[in-house]
Parts: C-alpha cells; sequence; structure tokens
C-alpha cells in the first residue's frame, strides 16, 4: 500500500471555531444573545455554573444563528473539498454545541460524520483527543485547528495541520514542523480599521459653534472643544464596534461590509468587547473634565445612537431622520462644551444639510444592494423601488438648507454679529454645489464611502468650504 492510498484511508478530523469558521461560535452568540437581551447576563452565569456544555448549549438554542450566517475559511473549505473528493473520511470535530454543528454539517456537505459536544459534555482539548482516540487509536487520524486547545489533539495525531494559529499553537507547530494551511493576507490594522478612525471626521462639527461665535482664539474654548472632540470620537467608536457586533449577520451579506473586521474574522468578538469598554472608559473619563451640559448631550448621543443601532436603523425614514439629528447633536455638543448660544437658523440648517447626506448615504446602499426589483436590502426599511423616491427626498433637502441658510444669513442675528453680511451670501451656492455634487456622484456610481467623511477627503469639497470659511472671517473682520 503506497502513501497516497494509505492517507486516503485515514480520516481527517476537522475542528471548527477558528479553523473551518474565521469565528468563535460560543462567543459570537453571546455577543448577539446580549445584545438582545442584556438581562440574561444573570442567566448565562447560572449556565455557566452547570458546566460550560451547557452554556453552549444553551447560547446555541437562543442566539438564532444558521449555518449560513458564519464566516468559513475559504482555503480550508477547498481543501476539505479537495480531500473529501479522493474518497477520505473527513469529520466534524467540535467543541460547539450539537445545533451549531449539524447544521455546518449539513450545510457544506463535506463530512461523513460529527462529533460534537452535549449539554453534558464539552468536546474540546483533552476530552477531544480521548473521543479521536478511543474511535481511531493513536496517530490513526490527522487533524486540522487552530488553538492552544488543539494541541492535546495534535500530539495524538499521525499529522497536524495547524489553521491561523494562536501564539501557542504556532509554537507548538514550529517545533514539531507541522504543516501550516495559509489564510492569505490578513491585516495587521484589524483593531485600528474596527473603530474607523477615518469617521472622526465627522466630530469636527463639534467646533462649528466655536468657530461661529468668533472664539476661535480664545484658548479655553480651544481646549474644550478638543476634549469634546476626542471625548465623541471614542464613543463613536465604541458604538461603531457594538454596531458591527449587532449586525454581524447583514454584514455578512453585503459585498463591502463583509470585509469589516468582526465580519470577516480578522477580529475576535472578545477583542471587540474589550476595544469597545475601553473606549467607553475613556469617553467618560474626559466628559467629567467638561461642563455638565456637555455630559448630558454625549448622554442623550448614546442613548439616540443606540437606539439607532439596534432598532431606528431597520425603519424606514426614521434612520435617515435620526442620522441627520446624530449629526447636529455634535453642534449641539460643541456649543455645550464651550458654553456658546445656539442658534434656531444654525440647527435647521444643519438638520436639512445632514437630512440629504443621510439619504445619500441610503441611496447608494439601494444602488449597491444585488436584489431584484421590489426586494427589501437586509436590515434596512427600504425596498428597491424606493430608489428614486429616496433621491428626490435627498436633493430636495440640499435645497432647502440653502434656502434656510440664505434666511439664517438676512436674520437679525447674522447682521449684528458680523460687520459685512453680505459676503456671506455667495455660501449659498457654495452650500448647493456641494450637496449636488456628491448626490451627482452617487447617481453616476462614483460614490462608496459615507458622505460625510467624502466631504473631508475629496479636495474640491474641501476647497469649497476653505472658500466657505474665508468669507465667514471677511464678513466678521470687514474692510480692512
Amino acid at each position: 500500500m503506497d502513501a497516497r492510498t494509505e492517507t486516503r484511508h485515514i480520516p481527517l478530523c476537522v475542528d471548527l471555531d477558528g479553523t473551518l469558521l474565521a469565528t468563535d461560535t460560543l462567543w459570537e452568540g453571546v455577543a448577539i444573545v446580549l445584545l438582545r437581551n442584556p438581562f440574561l447576563v444573570f442567566a448565562m452565569l447560572y449556565w455557566l455554573v452547570k458546566g460550560k456544555a451547557h452554556l453552549k448549549f444553551e447560547i446555541a438554542k437562543r442566539s438564532g444563528r444558521r449555518a449560513i450566517d458564519w464566516p468559513y475559511r475559504e482555503p480550508v473549505l477547498t481543501r476539505l473539498k479537495r480531500e473529501a473528493e479522493t474518497g477520505r473520511p473527513v469529520i466534524l470535530v467540535t467543541g460547539a454545541a450539537e445545533s451549531i454543528a449539524v447544521d455546518v454539517a449539513a450545510h457544506t456537505g463535506l463530512f461523513s460524520s460529527v462529533l460534537h459536544s452535549s449539554d453534558t459534555l464539552n468536546l474540546t482539548s483533552r476530552r477531544k483527543r480521548d473521543a479521536l482516540v478511543a474511535q481511531f487509536g493513536e496517530g490513526g487520524f490527522d487533524y486540522m485547528g487552530n488553538s492552544r486547545d488543539d494541541i492535546a489533539v495534535f500530539d495524538a495525531a499521525r499529522k497536524a495541520i495547524v489553521v491561523a494559529p494562536d501564539a501557542a499553537a504556532e509554537r507548538w507547530r514550529r517545533n514539531h514542523d507541522a504543516e501550516r494551511l495559509e489564510m492569505g493576507r490578513v491585516s495587521r490594522l484589524a483593531a485600528l480599521k474596527s473603530i474607523r478612525v477615518h469617521q472622526w471626521a465627522k466630530n469636527v462639527l463639534i467646533g462649528v459653534p466655536m468657530v461661529l461665535n468668533h472664539d476661535i482664539l480664545k484658548m479655553d474654548a480651544m481646549v474644550n472643544v478638543i476634549m469634546a472632540f476626542f471625548a465623541f470620537s471614542f464613543l463613536a467608536s465604541a458604538v461603531y464596534v457594538i454596531n458591527d457586533l449587532s449586525d454581524l449577520t447583514n454584514d455578512r451579506r453585503h459585498p463591502k461590509k463583509r470585509h469589516r473586521p468582526l465580519a470577516s474574522g480578522q477580529m475576535s468578538v472578545p477583542m471587540g468587547l474589550v476595544i469597545a469598554f475601553c473606549l467607553i472608559i475613556a469617553s467618560l473619563g474626559l466628559s467629567s473634565m467638561l461642563p455638565w451640559e456637555f455630559a448630558a448631550t454625549l448622554g442623550f448621543y448614546a442613548l439616540a445612537t443606540t437606539a439607532y443601532t439596534f432598532v431606528l436603523k431597520r425603519k424606514l425614514l426614521v434612520d435617515v431622520f435620526t442620522l441627520a439629528g446624530l449629526y447636529t447633536v455634535r453642534i449641539v455638543a460643541g456649543a455645550a462644551a464651550t458654553g456658546t448660544e445656539l442658534s434656531f437658523w444654525l440647527l435647521s440648517f444643519s438638520i436639512f444639510f445632514f437630512l440629504s447626506l443621510a439619504l445619500v448615504k441610503r441611496y447608494v446602499e439601494l444602488d449597491e444592494y444585488d436584489g431584484r426589483d421590489g426586494d427589501q436590502v437586509p436590515g434596512r426599511g427600504y425596498t428597491t423601488v424606493d430608489f428614486e423616491m429616496v433621491g428626490q427626498a435627498g436633493v430636495s433637502s440640499a435645497f432647502t438648507s440653502a434656502m434656510v441658510l440664505a434666511l439664517y444669513i438676512h436674520s437679525q442675528e447674522m447682521m449684528e454679529m458680523y460687520s459685512q453680511p453680505w459676503v456671506l451670501w455667495p455660501l449659498c451656492p457654495l452650500v448647493l454645489y456641494m450637496l449636488l455634487r456628491i448626490w451627482m456622484l452617487a447617481r453616476r456610481k462614483m460614490l462608496h464611502e459615507d458622505p460625510v467623511v467624502f466631504i473631508m477627503r475629496d479636495w474640491r469639497s474641501l476647497v469649497t468650504m476653505a472658500i466657505g470659511a474665508s468669507l465667514i472671517v471677511l464678513g466678521a473682520l470687514g474692510p480692512l
């Protein structure tokens, strides 16, 4: 019997969490269950007291995860398909709950049998090794795994194949010169990507009240704005992480969002939770050094954005009004941090301006969604037939924002604050140019990111804003 024939008869046993899947089914299930009902944390403690196997059983029963919802490692699937085509037995051996393991096996159609945890037995590490040795004998199987828990099984296997190993598994692989199945390029900046630092550009809105009130040269106001900026940014980043955790299923079905660190499995669920917690603590620390009005505004933002994450973003039109409101809250927060009085006209302009940008964001999502006519976009309250209506509403909001700005410039408030208010009138066509250009790019399928972030990166938009800022300065200074 040659080596090829021998290998064909040796079963290939495959781990699930972190090996076939680029995630941990237990941690992901815990996150999903808690995000749906935080009070279940007390029930989880009780389940854990009864044993980790029982915890896995209860979490799997409540998470509602299906086989199609998990992020599979394509190189592993390819390898298993190749092995199965030769007639070699391929066996799924996992510590995951029975419902998850059986569902994955049925979905992939690659496994001749499945070994899994029960509600009383946690099939990991030595228990997994003992089960495989009892069935196939010492060295009677090959094993594909990824973690410290798999080392005991590696030692008992004829051959080990290591996949995306943790530090302990990688040390074992090097010491034993074991095969490593390459997963392709993995970003080392996954954690940084998950908090979306580029989105912090939105929070420059916090400085708008200070600038419009001509307090930009006041050191105390500048310091407060900087602290408020980072407090808002840290909290917003924490919300982004929590939002990604709550929306894993929809993100994995999206052509672009499926590459996000949590959805793709580049970053683990526990790491995401730790990052979110640390960011919240940092935000609270900065807020404690600012006026209480700012802390109250930040608290309102936290409540509103949490409601958006779990409920409102799935509601027709409510989502875009909420987004526009959240942008405006940043301006309110800036005023609270510096003690600046807010203008009714500024808030009105902000609502319509950001409503247009929120609508263009939905417009792009509808345009990119590869569905049939009348299909509902996953995780949203819109169907594909809403496409044109969303566009019309967004363009109308753009013109309304310019009209409100014109009324603002002509208000008594502006007449008193600026020595030459007539210099500000070109701001109206500048705002229209910026918004209508974004809408035209969206219609041409040339807008591929958050429109606010696009404005902060696009040189034409930046030049437009610079011209607008110059006009404000000229209007305030008067003739030299």
